[in-house]
């Protein structure tokens, strides 16, 4: 598992699962303490990190134990940040802002332990946390594969779907796409993909009135005109979330799919 000296904090963190480690860590972003939970497979192996990366806001989306907990049952370490300012957290979430580096910063965490166990780093970002992803792996060149489910990739997009997030996003970016065209580009990775060089799996309900399937086909257009490498799994009666049994199915299948983009990639 990973130095403990990588964390500010460590602390043991109640697991639902007897078979999975949790901790409650401290690591620093832009020097902001900022918290999250980590989460890992009870034996000596060594595993790929697996950077998790929510969705939402504040105490809307956060990290579930549960969640984290059957990702590393698959055989990775999990890393979950919270994002600055939550759960005593220092500084304010700003919608993809200057929080993407709370992410950044996280996955080059997991690569310390990946240079020093010869395992790769993995993202995957649910709803407004595809942002985060894909703004992690246009930074971070080692990351392995990157996996978006119901993500966001248009800003622009969700400021004009979502009429309930408008006061929110004023507020946190500083104003309307109008006003402020430039920082909703700043937030909206698809204008930076040519730097992305990971394979990249989108997830997607066709029926999701959340995040729209159109935030999908953007991102699938993009990556394929620029000739990236892009798997894409739409699923035209499921909504933003998925029933219980077809979601087990499909996380195990895209932690399947991660751990092939590693051995394609060695």
């Amino acid at each position: 598992m990973p130095n403990s000296v990588l964390f500010l904090t460590k602390i043991p963190f109640p697991s639902p699962n007897p078979k999975i480690r949790m901790f409650l860590v401290t690591y620093l972003s832009d020097g902001l303490r900022v918290k999250a939970l980590l989460a890992e497979p009870d034996d000596d192996r060594c595993y790929d990190g697996f950077l998790y990366l929510r969705g939402g806001i504040k105490n809307v989306g956060m990290v579930r134990p549960a969640r984290i907990g059957q990702f590393a049952a698959e055989g990775f370490i999990v890393l979950a940040p919270f994002y600055r300012g939550n759960r005593g957290g220092e500084g304010n979430e700003d919608f993809a802002g200057h929080d993407r580096n709370d992410a950044i910063s996280a996955c080059q965490v997991l690569q310390v332990y990946s240079r020093t166990t010869g395992k790769k780093v993995h993202v995957f970002g649910f709803s407004r946390g595809g942002v985060m992803a894909l703004l992690t792996g246009i930074t971070c060149s080692e990351v392995a594969s990157i996996v978006t489910w119901g993500g966001v990739s248009d800003m622009f997009l969700t400021y004009d779907e979502r009429k309930d997030l408008r006061r929110m996003m004023k507020r946190v970016i500083g104003g309307t796409p109008k006003k402020f065209p430039d920082r909703y580009r700043a937030r909206t990775p698809l204008y930076q993909l040519e730097k992305l060089e990971a394979p990249v799996l989108i997830i997607h309900g066709c029926k999701d009135e959340h995040v729209s399937v159109e935030h999908a086909y953007r991102l699938e257009n993009h990556l394929l005109q620029l000739k990236k490498p892009v798997e894409s799994w739409y699923f035209p009666t499921y909504t933003h979330y998925f029933p219980p049994a077809k979601n087990r199915m499909i996380v195990q299948a895209l932690c399947q799919w991660m751990k092939e983009q590693r051995y394609s990639n060695q």
